[in-house]
């Protein structure tokens, strides 16, 4: 049974409510919802998870939020994780107490530090993060560059403090803070390109809460558009798939086609960039319409974009596992496709261990593929995937 599976199970039982009354207010079948909480069935997409928290009187993360089973030999950037905390908190309080280095020091570690992000050596990224962040912090205070300073927080806040506790799977709370500093430096320098990176973080945050109409409204509010120079045109693509993707949590079709047809036609003029460490480009517009499309329940339609990505166009390793995994996702829910899609998954470990052993739409995928699993070379790939995210002792 997969953590999430047996979350909403618990939740059901203490609420008192049977199979069916929580189906059908979910408008499901009782049958697919005792799959879902056996792990049968995957639980994998937030329209999904929101329907049943609405039907058990709970918020979606009541759900979602069941703590992952310590893997085999703790990371070394679970142990970062508290010192993240101390310095994010720090910062929230003006109350930081790190160096105030220079302009060019702080530059280059900071790019070192998204470098690394994008490499998935997360180890390295929760290693130097408490430091970066309480030197920012503290530059900041004594006045001198500071609207470079003020950039250089908001693109590390978001690509840096933000996606590397994404990634790890720590507390969705702790990111906010991350996207909350984020957001009051971007709101001091009142630039197009800031509030978009900043936005795009915060929708995340909201995303992430099922908070879609907020999300919506915050890309909404941030968009640069594509008047400015070739950054903000990226970040408009970015935001434009973001708006992809809460569309497809909603159920709306009509304007999630819509919006990954406009960021198609903008990368069609960007070509393959990398602005921000964001990515934005054919590639990437393709990897989002594998995972819009697994967000709206379509895995054929994931499985037949995959087929069309080169992913060694992808500019960085955690856009390539990206693909993977929702490459394997997409395999698992299609018709004996088993084999493929353990194989794939295999691939996007291989890559960043914790973007598949860390996420918990990852544990619901595996915890359907276990309950069919054979005693073949597949199943012990499946089993052994399994034991190192957590799913077996």
């Amino acid at each position: 049974m997969s953590d999430i599976g047996r979350r909403l199970r618990q939740i059901r039982n203490a609420r008192g409510k049977s199979l069916a009354v929580v189906a059908g207010l979910a408008g499901i079948s009782p049958s697919y919802l005792s799959r879902l909480e056996s792990g049968q069935r995957a639980l994998d997409r937030r329209s999904l998870i929101v329907a049943l928290a609405q039907a058990l009187d709970v918020a979606p993360n009541e759900i979602t939020s069941a703590s992952l089973l310590a893997t085999p030999g703790e990371p070394e950037e679970d142990r970062a994780v508290g010192a993240v905390r101390l310095a994010l908190f720090a910062a929230g309080m003006g109350a930081s107490q790190g160096r105030a280095c220079g302009l060019a020091e702080l530059d280059a570690r900071a790019n070192a530090l998204l470098d690394k992000q994008r490499e998935c050596d997360y180890a390295t990224v929760g290693a130097r993060l408490p430091d970066l962040i309480n030197d920012l912090h503290t530059s900041l205070a004594v006045g001198k560059d500071e609207r470079e300073i003020l950039r250089l927080l908001v693109i590390t806040h978001v690509q840096g403090t933000q996606a590397w506790l994404g990634d790890i799977g720590a507390g969705q709370d702790l990111a906010w803070q991350a996207a909350t500093l984020a957001a009051a430096a971007a709101q001091d320098l009142n630039e197009p390109a800031s509030l978009a990176i900043s936005g795009f973080g915060t929708a995340f945050g909201l995303i992430g809460a099922s908070g879609f109409d907020l999300a919506n409204k915050v890309v909404a509010d941030t968009d640069p558009g594509t008047g400015l120079g070739d950054d903000e045109r990226e970040m408009s693509g970015m935001l434009t798939l973001t708006r992809s993707l809460i569309a497809a949590s909603q159920g709306r079709h009509a304007e999630r086609l819509a919006a990954l047809d406009h960021a198609a036609d903008l990368a069609a003029h960007t070509g393959e960039g990398n602005a921000f460490w964001f990515g934005f480009g054919p590639s990437n517009v393709g990897v989002w319409r594998m995972s819009v499309a697994l967000e709206a329940g379509e895995h054929a339609e994931a499985a037949r974009v995959a087929a069309t990505v080169n992913p060694d166009a992808l500019p960085s390793p955690t856009r390539r596992s990206a693909y993977w995994r929702e490459y394997g996702r997409a395999l698992a829910r299609l018709p004996n496709h088993r084999n493929e899609a353990v194989l794939m998954l295999r691939r996007a470990e291989r890559i960043s261990p914790a973007r598949v052993h860390r996420n918990p739409f990852m544990h619901s995928v595996l915890a359907e593929l276990l309950a069919r699993a054979r005693d073949d070379a597949i199943g012990r790939e499946l089993r052994g995937l399994a034991y190192r995210s957590g799913l077996l002792t």
